[in-house]
């Protein structure tokens, strides 16, 4: 049998997904997560093989939860299930840890395929994802700036973005006020920006966070 966790902040979206694939021979669902903190609980409680999981959560983001997921389960195939394309988040996720990257709109089997895929111990990579990747390891054509932050400056890069303080990141992260400090430096120079309000509107841009 193989063991599938649903993140998703959105109860109908779970359950969409969750009907999507009840007919597929060999599939349980041990627990659902709304949210980062239910998500790392359930898999504390619970042997899971594949997590489904959501970008865009309340309290610990999906970033959060996969980068804290991959330090403690190593045997955990993490697929990345979000409403935003691939061009936003996907070769960012993979480099820091995701097994793949789906989007919300996927057909049933596409769903499927990248499940088993992941699940095998591969990388799912869409064709629009692999594209991507393609364009990137081609001469000259460089990557935007935010897919080549480490998972940790993500973290505070997509938390700046949406206003929060430096000292309320630093308590979420379970970082000291200094770090996350010299954290926000490192990504106003990796970024070409020179204030919080332009990493706002660098994501923005890029549609990292909704306006």
């Amino acid at each position: 049998m193989l063991r599938i966790a649903i993140v998703d902040d959105h109860q109908i979206v779970r359950a969409g997904f969750r009907e999507m694939l009840a007919d597929e021979l060999g599939f349980v669902f041990p627990f659902e997560a709304a949210s980062g903190e239910e998500a790392l609980q359930g898999l504390r409680e619970h042997e899971t093989d594949v997590l489904l999981l959501d970008l865009s959560l309340p309290g610990q983001s999906g970033v959060d939860v996969l980068r804290v997921a991959r330090q403690r389960y190593a045997k955990l195939r993490i697929l990345v299930l979000s409403g935003f394309p691939e061009e936003r988040y996907a070769l960012a996720m993979i480099r820091n840890g995701a097994d793949g990257y789906i989007c919300k709109d996927c057909s049933r089997d596409e769903l499927v395929n990248a499940i088993r895929t992941v699940a095998q111990g591969r990388r799912y990579l869409s064709p629009r994802t692999a594209e991507l990747m393609a364009r990137q390891l081609s001469d000259g054509v460089p990557g935007a700036l935010h897919e080549k932050l480490s998972d940790r400056e993500l973290q505070v890069f997509l938390r700046l973005a949406k206003g929060e303080s430096v000292s309320d990141i630093a308590l979420v992260l379970n970082l000291s006020v200094k770090t996350v400090s010299t954290y926000r430096s490192r990504l106003l120079e990796k970024l070409g920006v020179a204030s919080n309000a332009e990493l706002a509107t660098y994501a923005l841009r890029h549609g990292l966070i909704l306006d």
